[in-house]
């Protein structure tokens, strides 16, 4: 076996997480399945009849505004990052996600709820190696004011850096936050890093009918003061969680990921653009290897 290939993983059981959509406020439950070799991560609309299949790749995507959302035959997932992200920090490939609604649990705005249940579970390994995809040029998606670059790793590893700036007059203010990509380190340190908003943002959504369930304890509200009604976890709670959108955006390549990532205000379109350049410079090069 070549040392850089590692084994497919699937989870030894089934796992549940219920909750309500931040933005639809529906009740919705979350199974996660084992899954085969090379099925990859699949949303299942159980609640259709038929029930509709939504492979989790970037050639589902579609734009929504502050989310990732993903659509085929006629059914939609959306706010999905959190789930993909828990599923690659954890290094699980192939999995059903059956839901009952089309908009996943916001849970406390972070992915923690998603990596307990699946580690309540555990992983086993499977016969087949995971595809690998390497940097090999540097790349940088955007402009100035926001842009996600990636350059070859030194090692075989997954290190992202991610820059908030909502200067110095904001309460959330410049924060800088650097991960190496394990589900160690993603448990420790990414996993609970909440969802966070501007109070305005928050009073528009509820003026637009939105966000009616969610409280200060769902995610991070910050006034001039500072987070409403809630404490920060990590002192650069901010960064942490943009890192952890770039980790689930980022898993909709299907593959393992090696490079190194800086993203400065990067959001979900921008990590999503990040992704397709991957893969199509990869794919040009021969610089990605699947696993059959």
């Amino acid at each position: 076996m070549n040392q850089h290939l590692r084994s497919q993983r699937t989870l030894s059981d089934s796992t549940r997480v219920e909750g309500f959509g931040f933005w639809s406020s529906r009740d919705v439950a979350v199974e996660f399945r084992p899954a085969p070799v090379n099925t990859g991560i699949v949303f299942v609309r159980g609640d259709l009849q038929p029930a509709r299949r939504i492979p989790a790749t970037i050639a589902h995507r579609i734009e929504t505004p502050r989310r990732t959302t993903l659509t085929a035959r006629g059914a939609s997932v959306e706010m999905v990052e959190h789930i993909m992200a828990a599923l690659s920090g954890l290094r699980i490939d192939n999995c059903e996600v059956w839901v009952d609604a089309p908009e996943m649990p916001g849970c406390d705005g972070s992915s923690l709820a998603f990596v307990q249940a699946l580690d309540s579970v555990g992983v086993v390994e499977q016969d087949a190696l995971r595809p690998v995809l390497a940097v090999r040029e540097p790349m940088r998606i955007g402009n100035e004011d926001a842009w996600i670059e990636a350059r070859p790793a030194a090692d075989r590893g997954c290190h992202i850096r991610f820059r908030v700036d909502y200067g110095l007059s904001s309460p959330i203010g410049r924060q800088i936050y650097r991960a190496t990509l394990t589900p160690e380190t993603f448990r420790a340190e990414i996993a609970g890093s909440r969802t966070f908003l501007l109070q305005p943002e928050a009073e528009w959504l509820r003026s637009q009918g939105l966000a009616k369930r969610t409280t200060y304890q769902n995610a991070l509200v910050f006034d001039d003061e500072g987070p409403l009604e809630n404490e920060l976890r990590f002192p650069e709670e901010c960064a942490r969680h943009k890192l952890l959108d770039v980790v689930g955006d980022l898993a909709l390549t299907g593959c393992d990921i090696v490079g190194e990532f800086t993203a400065y205000r990067s959001g979900h379109r921008l990590n999503a653009d990040m992704a397709k350049a991957l893969l199509t410079e990869a794919e040009l090069r021969g610089g990605w290897r699947r696993s059959a």
